[in-house]
């Protein structure tokens, strides 16, 4: 029995099986993944995230109960019979449904990185727990990779899930309808496309929780960076409309540039160029509208590899190592 008051409470006397210290990053990351997780609001937005999806099967519902219910349309006697379904199906171009699903999924995107990851590092500054996260053997890089793979992971899988879900639906009931013919990569595309949205979501909000000490700072600078760029956005699609008119081909060249240079654009350009589309008028409407054509692929995902690595550059800077000396 030890005469001291307080017990040995070091590792000192530990003699069970040691691991290797090689995984230290996935013990973070899994904390992280365990805390955000069960968070309901994570699982509202991811529902949210998918609204596109959501109101595009209920209209290819209803319209096939409209289809199977009603008696054929005629115009004319000798013409054959006008089935709704089919109409709409003839105006769908699959791979732009989801383009669609992921440019209006870009905001609820926003608020999973608001509610995962920009509190990882301000809190953790604000309660001085580098001081312990930081002392041997877990070093900063241990540290900045576990806490990008728990917000990357947690964000890949709130993203994913209407998209995958919706994937499924129509390979299951449309196929008939040119849904997996179109294009045999579809789902590969997909999959990349969530994991950079993932990426730069995940990367910006380490980059900016790191510059704080409260998460609410954090969060509110990332929802700036967010809508200040996106009112830019909205300002070029205001000016593509106005040059369209008038034919202005230079114009229209420079806006079609200018347009993708925003968060939820950079993610919308590259949907775009990786699908090969530049889209087309959302649930399958009847416009002639020219839309705004896919800028180049690599410079789409240059772009976006610079501004995740230019955020994950801030918070490697900001994260500072602090040797415990015991």
């Amino acid at each position: 029995m030890s005469s001291a008051p307080i017990a040995d409470l070091s590792y000192r006397n530990y003699d069970g099986a040691l691991e290797s210290p090689n995984k230290l990053w996935w013990v973070i990351a899994r904390q992280i993944l365990r805390v955000s997780l069960k968070k309901r609001i994570l699982w509202v937005m991811s529902f949210l995230a998918g609204s596109y999806f959501a109101i595009m099967m209920a209209i290819f519902f209803f319209t096939e109960r409209m289809s199977q219910s009603t008696a054929p349309m005629m115009t004319g006697s000798n013409m054959p019979a006008m089935n709704p379904l089919q109409q709409l199906m003839d105006r769908i171009i699959w791979k732009d449904q989801f383009v669609h699903g992921i440019s209006m999924g870009q905001m609820w995107f926003l608020i999973m990185s608001l509610v995962v990851g920009v509190g990882t590092i301000a809190n953790d500054n604000r309660a001085n727990a580098l001081l312990v996260y930081l002392s041997k053997p877990c070093d900063k890089k241990d540290y900045l990779l576990g806490k990008w793979m728990g917000v990357f992971l947690t964000l890949l899988i709130g993203m994913s899930i209407p998209s995958l879900f919706f994937y499924a639906y129509g390979i299951l009931s449309y196929r008939d309808y040119g849904f997996f013919t179109g294009d045999k990569l579809l789902l590969f595309k997909l999959l990349f496309l969530l994991v950079t949205n993932a990426a730069i979501y995940a990367s910006l909000a380490i980059g900016i929780s790191s510059l704080f000490n409260q998460g609410r700072l954090a969060g509110a600078t990332m929802a700036a960076v967010y809508f200040l760029s996106n009112f830019f956005t909205q300002a070029m699609s205001g000016a593509w409309m106005a040059f369209q008119d008038d034919g202005n081909a230079t114009a229209k060249g420079i806006v079609s540039k200018l347009f993708y240079g925003s968060v939820d654009g950079l993610n919308i350009g590259l949907a775009k160029s990786t699908l090969a589309t530049s889209g087309s008028p959302p649930f399958g409407i009847p416009d002639r509208m020219e839309q705004v054509p896919a800028p180049p692929f690599l410079a789409a995902f240059a772009i976006i590899i610079i501004v995740s690595m230019l955020s994950m550059l801030i918070a490697w800077k900001r994260v500072r190592a602090v040797e415990v000396v015991g």
